[in-house]
């Protein structure tokens, strides 16, 4: 007896893990943005609650890289040809907030948002099935991708962006971010593969593929470290914003701007987060010796 009911168990167990997962409909109407969530092999998108605080008037020190991304983006609204985005490049600088901060801008015509993680991509076809023949734009947000050595799904998704295993819809554009401006690791050894060919360098294979999945995003957008004014610049918008919102008069004088400089070399770094933590630093000590 003991061993039968082991084996409906385990005839249970699999029987479960066949089953069709649940997908709740999701009314694009009013729901803006989702996630494709996998659960025992099978993918669906589930719905979430979108609440950005950073407009795209915040993102200073990227205006440069806010307008190409913006100006790819209302192509896209508008049914003309716009590509696939890769923004690259240092942390902490701007690149999920600027996709957010899409959202709430372009929401209203039409825009949304479905966010995939990197070890999903390789649904990658049955989430651009999904989304076909929608009358909605959708974005399909890939954030911190990259890949390992070994890893091997970042062939399916280069597949899927060339069209190899289906007809990319008219109405979906993936944009991610990485760290990485070629999304796979790269060894000093792979140049030595190398040739010099009539006077020309051409790159081993090692390298060619390594390269190939970033070609497979028409516009590729840098961003790096801020130089100090440019900090100083995003330190005393967060700081006069975050004032605003709760009675206070800043004045971004010489000794706040001292204090400012001081934070971001603790923190090693100068980008926009660490502007945003400085006013959260700030504005909240000077609201507290009022208590």
């Amino acid at each position: 007896m003991k061993k039968l009911h082991s084996f409906l168990n385990r005839i249970a167990v699999a029987l479960e893990a066949a089953l069709p997962v649940d997908s709740p409909l999701i009314d694009w109407s009013t729901q803006f943005a989702a996630v494709w969530r996998v659960e025992r092999g099978q993918g669906a998108l589930i719905p979430v609650v979108t609440s950005s605080p950073v407009s795209l008037e915040d993102l200073i020190g990227i205006e440069s890289q806010r307008e190409r991304v913006v100006s790819n983006t209302r192509q896209f609204l508008h049914g003309l040809p716009a590509n696939n985005v890769l923004m690259w490049g240092a942390r902490g600088t701007g690149k999920s907030s600027l996709v957010r901060a899409l959202l709430q801008a372009y929401s209203d015509q039409g825009l949304r948002l479905v966010q995939v993680d990197r070890e999903d991509l390789i649904q990658m076809p049955y989430i651009l099935n999904a989304l076909a023949d929608q009358p909605w734009r959708f974005v399909i947000y890939c954030d911190d991708l990259s890949f390992e050595e070994d890893d091997v799904s970042y062939k399916r998704l280069k597949s899927a962006l060339d069209g190899a295993l289906s007809r990319t819809p008219d109405n979906v554009l993936l944009y991610a971010t990485s760290n990485r401006r070629h999304l796979l690791p790269e060894a000093a050894s792979d140049n030595l593969q190398t040739e010099w060919v009539q006077g020309e360098l051409h790159p081993g294979d090692a390298i060619e593929e390594k390269i190939s999945l970033s070609d497979r995003f028409g516009e590729w957008i840098g961003f790096y470290p801020f130089d100090q004014a440019t900090y100083l610049r995003a330190a005393e918008h967060w700081t006069k914003r975050l004032c605003q919102s709760h009675g206070l008069e800043p004045d971004f004088c010489e000794a706040l701007q001292l204090e400012a400089v001081r934070f971001a070399q603790g923190r090693g770094v100068r980008n926009g987060r660490v502007a945003q933590q400085f006013a959260k630093y700030w504005v909240g000590r000077e609201l507290l010796k009022k208590l």
